[in-house]
């Protein structure tokens, strides 16, 4: 081999190098801009339809009747709906889907045990979620002969667990292996090292990922079609057709009455800016490092 002169490395690059890395980065950026432009669309007609009638009232009052004038006009028992059905989904989701991924990534790693529920958990999470609510109606609803908002829970659980399971195994696989050396060092056992420095360390991502779940069901049309239905009043009780926001934005997006298209877009900005509050949330918990 031959020998490089001192200054080779300082040398500038070939122009056919530098031309190429100029032609590729603008390439990528030209694809970036290419693939961000439907989500900028959406994001400009949501905010341009749904702004001008986004007041106070919307938060307050029920939907007023088709054809009556001067009555107030808001969706507040669909987001109360959506808050209640979401929370009953994180009830049982959430400290399933820890235990899963805590299981997965500590206690069977490299095991066939694992590498079965890891696969089962990555199939269940990419079920499309029609499936999931048609599994809830069937389980519950058939069983109850009434929708609800148990069935509508049962079916964000279902679509929350896996995407909790699968980033609470990363996070903890993220927790460095010395934490764990010198736990048992001090004379920790498995399990304790588990709960009181693994987990710990590893909240932060585990937090994010169970934000992230809760995002993604606030935004389920289908499955609550199936299961909670959808009701103009307050709720009765959790065993009873509950109101939600997507299947609000739903019914009303293909309403004939443009009252009804103009609250379906208030609702739809809300529902953005909800799931966007959550995922920014998420972020800034994520910036934590162990």
């Amino acid at each position: 081999m031959k020998n490089m002169a001192p200054g080779s490395l300082l040398d500038p690059l070939p122009l056919f190098r530098n031309g190429f890395a100029w032609v590729i980065g603008g390439l990528s950026f030209t694809l970036t801009l290419l693939a961000l432009l439907p989500l900028l669309a959406i994001l400009a007609a949501i905010i341009q339809r749904g702004l001008p009638t986004l007041s106070w009232e919307v938060f307050i009052h029920l939907p007023a009747p088709v054809g009556v004038e001067g009555e107030p006009n808001g969706f507040a028992n669909a987001i109360v709906g959506t808050l209640t059905m979401v929370g009953l989904g994180a009830l049982f989701s959430v400290p399933l889907g820890v235990m899963t991924g805590v299981f997965l990534a500590e206690f069977a790693a490299g095991s066939a045990i694992a590498n079965g529920v890891r696969f089962v958990t990555v199939i269940l999470s990419s079920v499309p979620s029609v499936i999931v609510g048609v599994f809830a109606y069937g389980v519950l609803v058939i069983t109850t002969k009434q929708f609800s908002a148990y069935a509508g829970g049962l079916a964000l659980g279902v679509i929350m667990t896996p995407i909790i399971a699968l980033t609470t195994e990363e996070a903890i696989k993220l927790v460095p292996i010395h934490y764990r050396l010198g736990s048992a060092a001090l004379g920790a056992s498995k399990w304790e090292t588990t709960v009181k420095t693994v987990i710990p360390c590893a909240i932060p991502a585990i937090t994010t990922g169970v934000l992230l779940a809760v995002a993604r069901a606030a935004g389920e049309t289908a499955p609550l079609m199936f299961t909670a239905l959808f009701s103009q009043f307050w709720q009765e009780g959790l065993m009873a057709p509950t109101p939600s926001l997507p299947v609000l934005i739903y019914n009303y997006a293909s309403s004939p009455f443009e009252e009804q298209n103009a609250i379906a877009w208030t609702a739809s900005l809300v529902l953005l800016m909800l799931v966007l509050s959550i995922n920014l949330f998420s972020r800034l918990l994520i910036r934590r490092r162990f």
